[in-house]
């Protein structure tokens, strides 16, 4: 066994930033409000959830390219446009993209989708910033940089 950082897996199919990575989640109970719906705030924790998969998806974990990396993507902007009401046990579908990479900075989106029917409830964006952990901002790592553009 070996320690130390490992670059991440080559990915086995070409990278697009207008390839859509998909996962899906079933609203619980606790992410509704006393009227039924989900809580506005939630839709930005599956944002979260749709980022991290779309890393794993792509053939490294998040927390990897942190803590090899020295790198946090620090959230600079937040954007959703809510839809439709998702309600308890509704499954739904969290689609993420990259829409922009650059070098210090990475633009996803995503769709929150109700998969039946299939509605769009929520779309929206996070802009992020690659920090160190100091909270300068830095360069993408070169050896994820194939996974982004």
């Amino acid at each position: 066994m070996t320690s130390g950082p490992s670059s991440p897996a080559e990915p086995e199919f070409p990278i697009s930033t207008n390839s859509w990575v998909s996962t899906e989640v079933r609203v619980r109970y606790a992410e509704t409000d006393q009227m039924g719906l989900v809580y506005y705030a939630n839709y930005l924790v599956w944002f979260e959830v749709g980022r991290a998969e779309f890393c794993r998806q792509r053939g490294f974990a998040y927390r990897d390219f942190e803590r090899d990396n020295d790198a946090y993507l620090a959230v600079a902007e937040a954007q959703c446009r809510y839809r439709t009401p998702a309600r308890y046990d509704d499954l739904l579908l969290i689609r993420t993209r990259v829409e922009e990479f650059r070098k210090r900075t990475i633009r996803f989106v995503y769709e929150i989708v109700r998969k039946d029917p299939q509605t769009i409830v929520a779309t929206g964006s996070t802009l992020h910033v690659v920090l160190n952990s100091q909270g300068r901002p830095k360069s993408f790592p070169a050896a994820y940089r194939g996974y982004f553009e």
